[in-house]
Parts: C-alpha cells; structure tokens; sequence
C-alpha cells in the first residue's frame, strides 16, 4: 500500500459560515466512508494565519506574515490515505467534498533507507 497525501484547495473568499458548517457536515460522511483509507488529515486556518520561512541565501532566514505564494485558491486542507495505487486514491479523492476549487492527489516520497 502506498500513502498518498490529498490536498483540497478553495477560494478563501467564497467561504461564508454556512457553506462552513455545510462543508464540515460533508467532510464528516467523507471519513465515515472511507475511514479504512484515512490515515489523518485536518482543516487549515486561513492565509492570514501563514508564516513563511524562507533561506536569505546568507545562512539565515526571512520570515514573513502570509502565505508562500499569492493564488485564487488557496491550501484549506488535506488528508493523508492510504491506498493499493495512484487509481485507488484518485477514487477516494473523487469524493472529497468540496463545491469549488478542487484536489491534488500527490504519492507520499519514500526514501530508500529512512525509517517510518
């Protein structure tokens, strides 16, 4: 079995406190369905919540407030699955409730060597 991790992007703005409970509602059936897949997964505060942390190429860091990368849609959360292949998980990821925006389903990179 391979771990595959399913991001769900969303448009920010386009979120009000009923689609909210509606999409939380949603996600709810999602794991009842497919909890044997699920290996975690979790919501996301908002942009405006990020801090990103980036090299300054001088052995230090930059940190600022905001996102990595300005976009329409943004990373409102993910789930970590499990599954026999990349057409199994892309089933599951079928199902992740979402209205607008949408899934990427990217294999979990397994080093030769490392433990986990």
């Amino acid at each position: 079995m391979t771990q595959y991790l399913v991001l769900i992007y969303q448009d920010e703005e386009q979120i009000t406190d009923e689609s909210s409970a509606e999409m939380g509602r949603a996600h709810q059936d999602f794991i009842a369905a497919n909890g044997p897949a699920l290996r975690g997964g979790n919501a996301l505060e908002s942009t405006a919540t990020a801090t990103s942390v980036r090299p300054d190429g001088a052995g230090g860091f930059v940190v600022t407030d905001g996102p990595f990368a300005e976009t329409k849609e943004q990373l409102g959360g993910y789930y970590l699955i499990e599954a026999t292949d990349l057409d199994a998980a892309i089933a599951v990821a079928k199902q992740v409730p979402m209205t607008q925006g949408g899934v990427e389903v990217r294999p979990i990179w397994s080093v030769p060597g490392a433990v986990g």
